[in-house]
């Protein structure tokens, strides 16, 4: 298992891609951060495009953790799915 602390090593755009993948905006944004809140995200979600646009500005947008095992991936910290991933 391979750990990254990403507010010190920012996602590229590539993994950044790669890591949504198909998940809708609203799965992957931290609702903790203060852009998010200053920007009423959660009334008016951003597209995807500007979402990544703004994660790659402000990495902690993005909710913490990001556990990726094979396919599956959780967002956030979900005990029941993390146990089931690992």
């Amino acid at each position: 298992m391979e750990e990254r602390d990403y507010g010190k090593n920012p996602l590229t755009e590539d993994e950044l891609r790669e890591i949504l993948g198909d998940v809708p905006v609203t799965e992957f944004l931290n609702s903790r951060n203060s852009l998010y809140r200053e920007r009423n995200m959660k009334q008016k979600p951003p597209s995807k495009e500007e979402a990544i646009r703004l994660i790659l500005k402000e990495q902690n947008l993005l909710k913490r953790p990001v556990i990726i095992k094979g396919k599956k991936k959780v967002l956030g910290f979900d005990e029941a799915e993390l146990r089931e991933l690992l």
